[in-house]
């Protein structure tokens, strides 16, 4: 930039040029230039840096895009290759067929004296094999069940 003395001779300069009446509306238009200039930079700076976190803004939304649909392509593929794999042990466990396996129960619910004799037959192990009709005492039984009300646990307590 200027130093002192070249600053002092410029001053002399436009002192003889414009006169000590000029010299005060000088500056003061010299002023507004200057702030109007800074005004100007400082927008131009401002609306740069904003057009440059867009642009940057859009190319990351972009890299993003392509990585999820990298993503969804590399999932769809591996759902694809499952499923053919799925597919394929699914024959093989369809031939095996899972019985459930039933066992009674003891201890449900506590039930009275004349029930208890009920609950002993009905929890004897039967043949699965036999095509046996049923006895007397199983028809007994039965109508018995029927003809008794079910029990709630709020009657017991």
């Amino acid at each position: 930039m200027f130093s002192v003395p070249h600053l002092v001779v410029l001053f002399i300069v436009v002192l003889v040029v414009f006169g000590p009446h000029k010299l005060p509306e000088l500056a003061r238009g010299l002023g507004k230039l200057m702030a109007e200039f800074r005004k100007a930079s400082t927008d131009f700076k401002l609306a740069f840096e904003e057009e440059m976190r867009n642009v940057e803004r859009q190319a990351r939304e972009a890299e993003r895009k392509k990585q999820m649909d990298s993503a969804a392509a590399s999932a769809a593929a591996s759902d694809e290759s499952t499923a053919t794999s799925v597919a394929e042990e699914a024959p093989a466990q369809s031939s095996e067929t899972i019985e459930p396996v039933l066992a009674p129960v003891s201890e449900a619910v506590p039930r009275g004296e004349g029930e208890l004799e009920s609950t002993e037959q009905l929890d004897a192990p039967k043949e699965e094999t036999s095509s046996e009709p049923e006895t007397a005492a199983g028809e007994d039984l039965q109508e018995k069940a029927l003809q008794e009300p079910l029990h709630d646990h709020e009657q017991h307590a």
